[in-house]
């Protein structure tokens, strides 16, 4: 049994909150640096240079990529060999978001009620997710989630007989719809399978996945390279302004499900997809 103390975690989710915002994923820089040699339509030529542009100032300067900071989506994958010490678990990850927002000058998003509003003030409380692992480890990822692109997410509880032909349609029905709102190009993660909530997740995660990896099962791997080239004729292009760019990438999880059901969840992010981890 490893001993961790909760103020460790409350340091390493402090320093991803500020990280995350500053600095894009690697995959994600090469991604749309990829993008944009492959682009010909001006207009989203130099709406890409912009984009490189201001995530190469972001890193320079360590400001933030973007002015929507986001909400604080933190991934705990606890060994089930770890004991916490001296203190609470959701209290010591909500006290890392709090000193990450405020040293890192980042905008406070939260909210204290869904209808009745009221800022919270220190972007508390975390979204947290956790998981058991093998291990006397403590993996830690924070994903800062904007709602330009949140909010163009989507869920859909299929029937079996939809079949593979509604998932597709059902991508492409969001992305479309979605249009310009996300801040395109965007990155689509795809959850299928499970309950309601855990596609949803499924799809959260699938944004975590690096852009340049595929889904291990050469069907889903097919489909994921399938939909990005069908999204990417859509003509969206970066910002809405057309071109080929529509999607940096799309990335599809799955689990088993029951026999009665297809569930399947959207979760679309901009091109500003940000997570950072740290194995403790």
């Amino acid at each position: 049994m490893r001993e961790i103390q909760a103020e460790m975690i409350t340091d390493v989710v402090k320093r991803l909150c500020i990280k995350a915002n500053e600095q894009l994923p690697e995959d994600v820089k090469c991604a749309i640096r990829d993008c944009r040699a492959c682009e010909d339509w001006t207009i989203a030529q130099d709406v890409l240079d912009r984009i490189i542009e201001n995530y190469e100032i972001a890193d320079e300067n360590e400001v933030p990529i973007c002015q929507d900071t986001g909400m604080a989506c933190v991934f705990l994958e606890i060994g089930q060999d770890v004991h916490i010490a001296n203190g609470d678990l959701r209290e010591a990850v909500d006290e890392g978001v709090r000193r990450g927002y405020r040293e890192g000058y980042l905008r406070k998003s939260v909210v204290k009620d869904p209808v009745r509003r009221g800022n919270t003030e220190d972007n508390t409380p975390a979204m947290l997710y956790t998981e058991i692992v093998p291990g006397e480890q403590i993996k830690v990822t924070v994903g800062p989630k904007g709602f330009g692109s949140e909010n163009m997410s989507a869920i859909r509880m299929f029937k079996p007989s939809a079949g593979l032909q509604g998932i597709k349609n059902f991508i492409l029905e969001t992305v479309e719809t979605a249009g310009p709102n996300p801040c395109p190009p965007m990155v689509v993660g795809v959850g299928i399978g499970g309950t309601f909530d855990k596609a949803a997740l499924l799809a959260k995660k699938a944004l975590l996945r690096p852009l340049d990896s595929r889904n291990p099962d050469p069907f889903y791997a097919r489909l994921e390279e399938e939909m990005l080239e069908r999204i990417n004729c859509l003509g969206i292009g970066p910002q809405g302004f057309g071109g080929r760019t529509t999607a940096l990438g799309l990335n599809i999880e799955t689990m088993p499900t029951h026999i009665a059901g297809m569930p399947c969840a959207i979760n679309i992010s901009c091109h500003v997809t940000r997570h950072m981890t740290e194995v403790i």
